[in-house]
């Protein structure tokens, strides 16, 4: 039997062969007239590439096999390779599919230049069709193009077969933080041009209207014949031809025999420039003519005309300075991982709209060509990021001349197939690969192809955020103290705009002080924002009988975050892994169905529109934008008072220009500075249908206190028997499963378990705490218990004196804290109700979660949800579902019947069916069983949750410190 001569290459350990017979990379659009080749193929899975035959089945095209129940399952793994082999070495055991199907070429090609187009391979592409070697490619996230012409016939049927090797060379540079998978990942396609074709189209368009179209022509037959030449119209209009630039005459012997230029201008008046707040676009459509006249190709473009640039420490869009509120974002869909439609795609970008995102990180790859498109329409600057990381051996890879080729090949075709979009502002030479001479190379190679764009790179700055010789033209930091940037940017000697490529990790419940570092951003010039890690949530359907991912079938089987019975969302080790990385595929802001998580509310107020702000009496309303102004918005005053009273006005905005503000008269009476405080809210909504948003959905919530008080004094005692307590000096109450006592511990979160945080609280024992009573003291119908509790770092005493007063009980409580405790969860009460209270209704910030160092994005207001709906589903169980600055709430049972709560000053509260132990036990959200009551935390001090499992912590205000801590409250039946 005759050898394979493609596998006898061995393509999958020679990093210096990135690709053979592969066509370049270029930009034309080659979409119209395609045959798709999506579908069903043959498929047969072997253990290592050049092994026999094994048994054929069906599979999906696109679509990674890990999630087709073939044999071969998914992996995850943040930077160490799944296995041991050094680059560029593969392992023994490779899975490798084979995939095959037949295609009835059409007759009328006859004559044509006939292109296979395969969108996505991980990680090595062999071709073959009837039986011939094609090609090889590489680089699992970028198109391979393949000429069929001389193997196929039209009228006829060819017989494709796509071999896909799984482990190579090149996943030594793909070593991102994600799963592993393998296949075919996006669409087929099969089309045909004329011999005489456009290889290339190059499309620069400035902010004052000046269009440059660049056009590279071939002809697959030969030389270039006389007479041909291009022509190109935006809108209808017809461009002029560069005179200085006229190569079309084949006698002109400055022209090439094979390769032909042509170069068309256009001056665009009364322009509409494109920003991603304004992404106005224009139709561009490029012909190449025969000499006859005729049209021999064509291509379709959507052009923005925009200038970036950089001048001085600023990033510019059309000469302004503008904030990037950005998010790094995967290619991921919970059932068919990698593999995204143009919906799944729209649906990702209206989300980020609406929550106030203006820029993508593609992290860490060119992700899937649609998103461009897509971008350029809905509004966002993009970093369009290369597909190289090295991670697990990046200081060796980064100087290894053997992978050079690999790395300018993966830099320059990503600037060839991506040049032309608007939306895309920075190139970045890829993630986490250290810096070395094949960054320098690739760097070379693009800004020589397109020195229009700054290029970006985190390993180039990293050591020295000043030095102005390295292939970065941003300093962009990954996880940086807020304080850290604010003292570079104060130092003098920063040259370069500062910003993060990653801040903020969104691992569970997380992107605490997102204020603060925003705060910092905005009031220090040379700051400029940055890119929240991540957009999603990477976890994968999973059946729980079998463990096998859920597949396509899989639709319908999750919403808001939660997974229908039998079901769970898996993370790294749910698939029989024994090298992974746990939870920490779960870092994302939304979930895997694409549910925000609360953190977005937070980073939704905090990228608003617009702003208010009170001070003596007047009241501001502020345009925080950089190019629009208010007219596409409306709003609706609303004025919340303690005592329920909820009063709504007509709002009519101002026209504020960007940036600027204007004050408003204040519509409603102010109160009494010694009345109860009150609560100014503008509900902002889009006045209009935009691209991204209905007319009449929710853009913001800005708020200001008018006045007034926060506190409650306590109320009077009232005569009658004292609080009933047992002999523990344990409260008895009819409304309560278990009496409140003193909690110091959390069920971790990611943050804190990742920090280290959790492992000092489980030394001191906060997870366990054994109560003992010291004293019982009755004072007519006070009473007062003093209890301690013995931790690994001394005793922490605790008192609670209990007065009845109308309708209630009125508790005082105190705990101290000694010095060695300087740093735990929460200070605060735990109890739990009786079964049957379903509704929590509350008067403080919500409606969604919020916690002491995330906050902004919770306005203050009367709210309403059933207690099982107060819990966030994170991934990995863990303490969620609190609600910052609670002054009161009842828990209600459908007769009306329950419990009242009225805390003696803004508190951090929570409601949920789950003690701290049961979250702490369990790893998926399948292990839980709710309790029948409720469990209601009541924090005198809460420590914020930072973001510390990849990045800084929380700041040392949201700390909790050592000493005496004080805390009220009311309890009352309904």
């Amino acid at each position: 039997m005759r050898r394979d001569p493609l596998i006898a290459l061995r393509p999958w350990e020679a990093p210096e062969l990135t690709s053979w017979g592969r066509l370049p990379m270029n930009a034309v659009d080659r979409r119209d007239g395609a045959l798709s080749l999506d579908g069903s193929w043959h498929f047969q899975l072997v253990p290592a590439p050049g092994a026999g035959s094994g048994e054929w089945t069906r599979i999906e095209v696109p679509g990674a096999w890990t999630l087709q129940d073939v044999g071969d399952l998914p992996q995850y793994t943040n930077f160490r390779m799944p296995w041991g082999e050094f680059p560029p070495a593969s392992p023994t055991a490779n899975p490798t599919g084979v995939y095959e199907r037949s295609v009835d070429i059409p007759a009328e090609w006859a004559g044509r230049r006939i292109v296979l187009q395969v969108g996505a391979a991980e990680s090595v592409l062999l071709v073959h069709v009837n039986g011939h070697p094609v090609g090889i490619s590489k680089d699992s996230h970028l198109a391979a193009e393949f000429d069929l012409s001389d193997v196929v016939r039209p009228g006829g049927t060819a017989t494709l077969r796509l071999t896909v090797i799984k482990w190579s060379d090149a996943s030594h540079i793909e070593d991102q933080d994600q799963w592993w998978h393998a296949g075919i990942t996006r669409s087929v396609l099969l089309y045909a041009t004329d011999p005489l074709h456009l290889a290339d189209v190059t499309v620069r368009a400035r902010r004052d209207g000046r269009l440059r179209v660049d056009c590279q022509v071939r002809n697959a037959s030969g030389a270039l014949p006389l007479g041909w030449y291009v022509t190109g119209a935006l809108e209808g209009q017809l461009l002029a031809q560069d005179a200085e630039f006229d190569r079309f005459n084949a006698e002109d012997m400055r022209v090439s025999d094979f390769l032909g230029e042509a170069r068309l201008r256009a001056t665009v008046r009364d322009l509409r420039p494109w920003t991603a707040e304004t992404p106005e676009l224009y139709e561009l459509t490029v012909r190449l003519h025969r000499a006859d006249g005729s049209v021999a190709d064509s291509s379709h473009h959507r052009v923005g005309f925009r200038d970036v640039e950089i001048r001085g420490r600023d990033l510019l869009i059309n000469g302004e300075r503008v904030f990037i509120r950005g998010v790094n974002r995967h290619d991921f869909h919970p059932l068919t991982g990698r593999t995204v439609t143009a919906d799944d795609m729209r649906a990702d970008l209206v989300v980020m709209k609406r929550f106030g995102f203006n820029a993508i990180r593609t992290a860490h790859y060119p992700n899937d060509p649609t998103l461009l498109d897509l971008a350029d329409e809905l509004g966002f600057y993009v970093v369009d990021e290369a597909n190289i990381e090295s991670h697990d051996h990046a200081h060796e890879i980064a100087d290894d001349p053997r992978y050079l080729a690999a790395f300018v090949d993966r830099v320059s075709r990503m600037v060839l197939r991506d040049k032309n979009h608007p939306s895309v502002v920075i190139w970045s030479l890829g993630n986490e690969s250290d810096y070395g001479a094949n960054h320098d190379a690739a760097a070379g190679r693009l800004r020589r192809h397109d020195p229009t764009r700054p290029l970006q790179y985190e390993g180039a700055a990293k050591l020295d955020w000043s030095d102005e010789t390295v292939a970065s033209d941003i300093v962009c930091p990954m996880y940086a103290p807020i304080e850290d940037c604010v003292a570079h940017a104060l130092s003098g000697k920063q040259t370069k705009p500062l910003i993060q490529c990653e801040y903020s990790h969104a691992m569970g419940n997380s992107n605490g002080t997102l204020a603060d570092h925003w705060a910092a951003i905005e009031s220090t010039p040379g700051l400029q924002g940055g890119f929240i890690w991540e957009f999603w949530d990477h976890g994968i359907l999973q059946r729980v009988n079998d463990g096998r991912p859920a597949g396509r079938a899989g639709v319908g089987l999750y919403d808001n975050g939660v997974t229908a019975p039998g079901h769970r969302w898996a993370y790294g080790g749910d698939f029989g892994e024994t090298i992974h990385d746990g939870a920490f595929i779960a870092d994302g802001v939304v979930f895997p169905d694409r549910t925000p998580k609360p953190a977005m509310y937070e980073h939704r107020e905090i990228a608003a529109p617009v702003r208010l702000t009170y001070d003596q009496g007047v009241l501001l309303v502020h345009n925080r934008q950089h190019f629009r102004t208010l007219e596409w918005l409306a709003a609706e005053w609303r004025l919340v008072r303690p005592d329920g009273r909820t009063e709504s006005a007509p709002a009519e905005l101002p026209d504020v220009l960007p940036g600027e503000s204007a004050a408003v008269p204040v519509p409603f009476p102010l109160p009494n500075p010694r009345e109860a405080e009150a609560w100014l809210t503008l509900r902002v909504t889009t006045a209009g249908d935009e691209a991204w948003a209905p007319r009449g959905t929710e853009v913001c919530l800005p708020q200001v206190r008018l006045g007034g008080t926060e506190t409650t004094a306590a109320p009077a005692p009232v005569a009658g028997p004292p609080a009933e307590v047992d002999e523990e000096g344990l409260l008895v109450h009819p409304m309560l499963a278990s009496p409140p006592v003193l909690s110091l511990w959390r069920a971790p979160t990611d943050n804190d378990e990742i920090g280290g945080m959790a492992a000092r609280w489980r030394d001191w024992g906060l997870d366990a705490l054994v109560r003992k009573v010291v004293g019982v003291e009755r004072d007519g119908a006070r009473v007062t218990v003093r209890a301690e509790y013995e931790t690994g770092a001394g005793n922490v005493r605790h008192e609670q004196v209990i007065t009845p007063v109308a309708g209630g009980l009125w508790i005082e409580e105190s705990a101290e804290l000694p010095d060695a405790l300087d740093d735990v969860a929460r200070v605060g009460s735990v109890f739990e109700t009786v079964g049957g209270l379903d509704v929590l209704d509350w008067y403080g910030q919500g409606p969604w979660e919020s916690y002491p160092d995330r906050s902004a994005g919770a306005p203050v207001g009367h709210h309403s949800l059933p207690v099982d709906e107060l819990f966030t589903p994170y991934l990995r169980p863990q303490e969620s579902g609190g609600r910052h600055g609670v002054r009161r709430f009842t828990l209600s049972a459908p007769d009306a019947t329950g419990l009242a709560v009225e805390l003696g000053a803004p508190s951090q509260a929570s409601v949920t069916r789950h003690r701290a132990e049961d979250l702490a036990a369990a790893a998926h959200h399948d292990e839980l069983v709710p309790r029948p009551g409720c469990v209601v935390h009541l924090d005198a001090a809460h420590r914020g949750l930072g973001t510390a499992s990849c990045g800084p912590d929380t700041s040392a205000q949201y700390l909790i410190q050592p000493g005496t801590h004080r805390w009220a409250w009311t309890l009352r039946v309904l």
